[in-house]
């Protein structure tokens, strides 16, 4: 049988937050949204939070028994870089203070896959941290800083660490839909053999996992979620020609050029402030294969709602089939 929990679900406005308060609202539970963003979908259920503020959080999860947290600053252009340390740190840090404060004995915490950085093969959760960039080195901190907190109590604690890959879904401008949009653009040229592999996850699928990693036992569980089998770039861009009908340039760039016009359109940007959909780094990204283990989760039990196959062919539809907003525009 279910427990139902009184569930302070911080940084909860966001993409995927929305779809985890739905969930868990079905399920049963009582919500608490603790954001600095409102909520569009769930604006009763908001409270201004800020995850660096110790007092604010305190007075917010007063009376809840998990703490969900999904605030982060995530994008990889932020600057100063200051403000990643900030909140995925500095907000670790409040949010394990206020549990101890109040005794909440359960947190939930998205890390991320960032926390690998670049390494052969498929990173399980056992995998070196290597990250690359503020974004995953903050992950990776902020990991730290919670299984101080589990250590402290850990016969009567829960920690849940999830690290999703890369995430997509109907209504994200994340790096799916950004590389969507470029093969539907009309002047997408594919750089590479497009052999490369890439581990990516459904929003819905994501909020699920979440939602059943409430159901653990106490003790620390970590676990990367992707949707699996992992998808080549060939596979990718054909599919969203085959959904849309939209046709890619009948030439591939070599990943050296690709990373060459990359630096170029980078020195332009810096000269002129002018932003461009591409940069080196992104091309880098494109060309590379960026895969990782899910099988703790499937030894967990857990079964995706959706296959991968099908949230791809969902979300393209959805916002650049015929009718969709994109189409339209």
């Amino acid at each position: 049988m279910m427990v139902l929990r009184k569930i302070a679900l911080l940084g909860g406005s966001g993409f995927i937050g929305t779809r985890l308060t739905s969930d868990l609202l079905q399920a049963g539970h009582d919500v608490m949204i603790g954001d600095i963003v409102r909520s569009n979908i769930y604006p009763d259920r908001r409270i201004d939070v800020d995850v660096r503020d110790f007092d604010a959080l305190v007075s917010a999860c007063a009376g809840y028994d998990v703490i969900i947290n999904l605030a982060a600053v995530h994008r990889d252009d932020v600057r100063p870089v200051s403000l990643y340390y900030d909140t995925n740190v500095t907000g670790a840090r409040m949010v394990c203070q206020a549990a101890e404060k109040l005794d909440i004995r359960t947190i939930v915490f998205t890390s991320s896959v960032a926390v690998y950085g670049h390494q052969e093969g498929e990173p399980n959760e056992d995998s070196p941290h290597n990250p690359i960039g503020p974004y995953g080195e903050t992950k990776s901190q902020a990991e730290i800083i919670y299984k101080e907190w589990y250590s402290k109590d850990s016969l009567n604690r829960k920690l849940v660490i999830i690290r999703p890959t890369v995430v997509f879904g109907k209504g994200n401008r994340g790096n799916v839909y950004n590389l969507m949009a470029q093969v539907t653009s009309g002047h997408f040229v594919m750089v590479g053999n497009g052999q490369n592999r890439k581990s990516m996850a459904y929003v819905e699928n994501v909020a699920a996992f979440l939602a059943h990693s409430l159901s653990s036992e106490a003790g620390v569980h970590i676990f990367n979620y992707i949707d699996k089998p992992d998808i080549n770039m060939n596979e990718f861009v054909e599919l969203v020609e085959q959904r849309t009908g939209c046709t890619i340039l009948p030439f591939r760039l070599p990943c050296i050029v690709g990373r060459f016009a990359g630096t170029i359109l980078d020195f332009i940007a810096r000269i002129s402030g002018r932003i461009f959909p591409i940069s080196r780094v992104r091309i880098e990204k494109f060309c590379a294969t960026t895969v990782f283990s899910a099988e703790r989760v499937r030894l967990s039990g857990f079964v995706a709602p959706t296959e991968l196959n099908e949230a791809l062919i969902e979300t393209i539809e959805a916002e650049f089939g015929r009718g969709s907003p994109k189409a339209s525009g």
